[in-house]
């Protein structure tokens, strides 16, 4: 705790690690924009004729205008209050699959 190596205010609260706890309309545009990219090369495979068991799992995904706001933004985790936490905050969250949820979240 004390001593030569001991935390400064900048080490514990500078700018380099704070995440917004909540994301802006710009990123929730990034979301959207995104999951309507995967949708679209999901869509081009499926038209191209391939089959295989990765193509049969991406298609029972629901699309993006299928999903509500809430499964966009938000994934559940069972050690935060409510249940679910902003997805900003899931670590790789951009090159994840998020789409689904344990059943009754």
């Amino acid at each position: 705790m004390f001593g030569a190596f001991r935390p400064t205010s900048v080490a514990s609260g500078g700018l380099l690690w704070k995440v917004p706890w909540k994301l802006s309309p710009t990123r929730k545009a990034n979301v959207r924009s995104r999951l309507k990219k995967v949708d679209a090369v999901i869509e081009a495979v499926r038209a191209s004729g391939v089959e295989c068991t990765a193509l049969t799992k991406a298609l029972e995904l629901p699309k993006e205008h299928e999903m509500p706001a809430r499964d966009k933004y938000t994934v559940f985790s069972k050690w935060e209050k409510g249940y679910r936490k902003g997805i900003h905050k899931v670590p790789k969250w951009t090159r994840l699959t998020l789409r689904t949820n344990p059943k009754g979240f």
